[in-house]
């Protein structure tokens, strides 16, 4: 497709003239980027982590990482919410490394960004940004993973040092990682009290990548150890016990980043769909001439469409000081399960080469799977925005009867 019909919905009113640039600019350095390996469709756990390693250098080299860190004081949160959608859409649009490359950054750095010392600001956060230190968030646990606040992973106070005891799994980054933000509770606590926020060097004695995995869409993962790892109190995190909120918002922020990573996905899908409807012979014509097949890829581009105006409402919304726990569910929730769907249209369009190993379609198919999973299974938003309506209707009857 063109690059004005990539960029068509940045001419709507929730964004501004540096998003608007942000997109086309973004887009020209992904095409002229190159990294070993990239193109490979099966890649060996080596040079994926390599080939992880030169895209985050790569962003911070070209200045792209200063869009998901944020380089403040501390005073107040200057997070670009909108402009961090249009990178992970564009950069998902691309390839799968490049936008995981550039996301984990953010997450991983994130709660720094919202809740670090001036002196954990300093030490860190530059570091990501240059692409120079490779950041994970290190949250989910084998019994805790929608469901966050029933981690079991420890950190008891002894003077001026944590201990912390337990696992992390499902880690982006992990093995990889310069630095982890971990979350851990104080032992005896449950559900969300209690849990506080650690920024835990990779080198760390006591710290152990105990299982690297793999996963239909290769990328840097793995499962980590805590036994006995002594952290110093200065890599507290905000303030004792408040790691639970910290993680929430974190979250928040990057959720609706997931939806335009999944709207990335789509587009492709979209614009490999067009191409193979419209040069495909069939019955004596192009398969685009049946109106089954524009039938189809209008239901496709609709779907996107509706997606993308939740996804850059969401992100609107939090650049606004709103509070977007809603708008980030229905984004994340309606992006990811309309890419599935998409990109599964997508497949059938290109019948069997969709299925063939090294088809574009394929691999998005295997791309796409995670994120109807990851930062809250799509059950997890159904139950978020399902609550929060009933909640909302119900302080609304309790204020008429008022």
């Amino acid at each position: 497709m063109t690059e004005d019909l990539h960029f068509a919905h940045l001419a709507w009113p929730f964004l501004d003239d540096r998003h608007r640039a942000l997109g086309p600019d973004l887009d020209r350095w992904a095409h002229a980027l190159a990294v070993p390996g990239l193109a490979d469709n099966q890649p060996s756990r080596a040079t994926v982590d390599q080939s992880c390693r030169s895209i985050v250098r790569a962003l911070g080299d070209a200045g792209f990482l200063r869009l998901c860190v944020d380089m403040a004081d501390g005073s107040s949160h200057r997070l670009d919410c909108r402009a961090i959608c249009i990178a992970r859409e564009t950069l998902a649009r691309h390839h799968a490394l490049l936008d995981f490359a550039f996301a984990m950054q953010g997450l991983g750095s994130g709660a720094i960004s919202l809740a670090g010392t001036d002196e954990q600001r300093a030490q860190y956060l530059p570091r990501v940004v240059a692409g120079q230190s490779i950041a994970a968030f290190a949250l989910s646990e084998p019994i805790a993973g929608s469901d966050v606040s029933a981690m079991a992973c420890t950190a008891e106070r002894l003077g001026d040092h944590y201990v912390l005891n337990g696992e992390k799994t499902w880690i982006s980054n992990g093995g990889i990682a310069d630095f982890y933000v971990v979350f851990a509770r104080a032992p005896g606590t449950q559900r969300s009290a209690g849990v506080s926020a650690f920024i835990v060097e990779a080198t760390t004695p006591g710290l152990d990548v105990a299982e690297r995995l793999d996963v239909m869409s290769p990328h840097p993962l793995a499962r980590i150890r805590f036994q006995d790892c002594r952290v110093s109190s200065m890599r507290l995190l905000g303030v004792e016990g408040g790691g639970f909120k910290l993680a929430m918002q974190t979250l928040d922020i990057f959720r609706t980043s997931v939806a335009a990573a999944a709207l990335g996905f789509a587009r492709a899908a979209l614009d490999a769909a067009v191409q193979r409807a419209n040069t495909r012979q069939m019955f004596g014509n192009t398969l685009g001439a049946l109106q089954l097949t524009q039938s189809k890829i209008a239901q496709m581009a609709c779907s996107i469409d509706a997606a993308a105006l939740l996804v850059y409402r969401a992100a609107w919304m939090k650049d606004r000081g709103r509070r977007i726990t809603r708008e980030a569910a229905m984004a994340k929730l309606a992006a990811t399960e309309s890419a599935q769907t998409v990109i599964d249209a997508a497949v059938q369009i290109h019948g069997g080469e969709g299925v063939r190993v090294g088809a574009k379609v394929e691999k998005l198919y295997r791309d796409i799977r995670a994120l109807r999973i990851y930062e809250g299974a799509t059950e997890v938003q159904q139950i978020i925005i399902g609550s929060d309506v009933l909640k909302a209707a119900q302080a609304a009857c309790q204020g008429t009867t008022a």
